[in-house]
C-alpha cells in the first residue's frame, strides 16, 4: 500500500512539475502589443495580441488606446519603460504623415515604399497587410444613391451642384481630400459645410447634406445605410492596415512572422466595417469581437 501511495505521488509530482514548467515557458520573453486610441485599432491590437497568445509560447502586454504619434514612438522606443513591441499601421500613414514622402494611388508601390523606408530608417519590419483598406471614402444615403443612378464618385459630379457637402473639418483643407477631389472629378457643390466628424452622419440622416466624406472601413455607415461611392478615378490613396514590428524582436522570434501573417489578406472592407459596427453601434468590447472573429476563422 505504501508503495501505491508512493508511485501516486510520484505521479502527481511529475504532473505539476510538467505543469509549472509549461507555466515557465509561458513566463519567457514578453511581446507588448499597441494600437491607436480609435475602435478599428482598438479591435486590430487585440487581434495582434490574440494571435501571438495563442500560437506562441510568448507572453502578451496589450498597450492598447495610444495616440496615433504615441504609438509610432512607442515602436520606435521598443524596450524603454513606455516601448511596444508591435502595432498595426496604415500604408498611407506611414507613407505621408512617417515618411513624409507624396502619396500614390498604387497600392503596390505604398506597400514597398513604407516596407523600404521603415527598415532603412527606423529599423522596423511591415508584415503583409490584412486585406482591408480603411482610406478616404465619399458616401450618400443608400435610398439617395439608387434614385439617382449614383455608383461612382464620377456621377456624383454629375449632380453635385444641386447638393451639400458636408465634411470633418479637415478635410476641405487637406490636398488629398476635398481640393484634390474636386479637381480631379470636377465636382462643384453647391455648399460645403465643415463640421465635426460625428456630426456628418446626423447632417445626412436629417437631409441638411447629400453626401460626405468617410472612412471606407467605418461601421456607421452600415448603421446609417449608406453607399460608398467607387473612387473610379482612384484619387484616394491606399490605406492598407498591416502589423509593423521592430526587426530586433523579429530576429529574436521570427515565428511572430507567421502568427501575425495568418491574417494576410482575410479581412475586406465590409468584414471590417462589420466588426467596427459591433462595436460602435452593439456596445461590444473590441477584445470580444477580436476574440470571436478569430475563433470563427480557426485561428485561435
Amino acid at each position: 500500500m505504501a508503495k501505491r501511495y508512493a508511485a501516486l505521488l510520484l505521479i502527481i509530482t511529475a504532473v505539476l512539475t510538467a505543469g509549472c514548467s509549461g507555466r515557465t515557458a509561458k513566463q519567457g520573453d514578453t511581446i507588448v502589443v499597441g494600437s491607436k486610441n480609435f475602435t478599428e485599432q482598438l479591435i486590430v491590437g487585440n487581434m495582434a495580441a490574440d494571435l501571438i497568445e495563442a500560437n506562441t509560447n510568448l507572453n502578451v502586454d496589450r498597450k492598447l488606446n495610444l495616440g496615433g504619434t504615441v504609438a509610432f514612438d512607442a515602436l520606435k522606443n521598443g524596450g524603454a519603460k513606455d516601448g511596444i513591441d508591435v502595432y498595426v499601421e496604415y500604408t498611407g500613414t506611414g507613407l505621408v504623415a512617417i515618411l513624409d514622402e507624396q502619396p500614390t494611388a498604387d497600392p503596390g508601390e505604398a506597400y514597398d515604399k513604407v516596407k523600404k523606408g521603415f527598415a532603412e530608417k527606423y529599423g522596423l519590419a511591415w508584415l503583409q497587410p490584412w486585406g482591408f483598406n480603411n482610406t478616404w471614402a465619399i458616401a450618400v444615403k443608400r435610398d439617395f444613391a439608387q434614385k439617382n443612378d449614383l455608383h461612382t464618385i464620377t456621377d456624383l459630379a454629375g449632380i453635385s451642384q444641386g447638393l451639400v457637402f458636408g465634411c470633418s473639418v479637415e478635410f476641405p483643407e487637406r490636398e488629398d481630400g476635398l481640393p484634390g477631389l474636386e479637381k480631379t472629378y470636377g465636382l462643384k457643390f453647391k455648399n460645403v459645410n465643415a463640421m465635426d466628424p460625428g456630426l456628418r452622419y446626423k447632417a445626412i440622416d436629417s437631409g441638411a447634406s447629400q453626401a460626405m466624406d468617410a472612412y471606407t472601413t467605418d461601421g456607421l455607415l452600415v448603421s446609417h445605410k449608406l453607399a460608398v461611392l467607387e473612387d473610379d478615378k482612384h484619387f484616394f490613396p491606399p490605406y492598407y492596415a498591416a502589423p509593423i514590428i521592430r526587426e530586433d524582436v523579429l530576429k529574436k522570434h521570427p515565428e511572430l512572422e507567421g502568427v501575425l501573417d495568418k491574417l494576410a489578406g482575410k479581412i475586406d472592407d465590409k468584414t471590417m466595417q462589420q466588426l467596427n459596427y459591433q462595436v460602435d453601434e452593439e456596445g461590444k468590447d473590441p477584445a470580444d469581437v477580436s476574440r470571436e472573429f478569430l475563433k470563427s476563422r480557426g485561428l485561435i
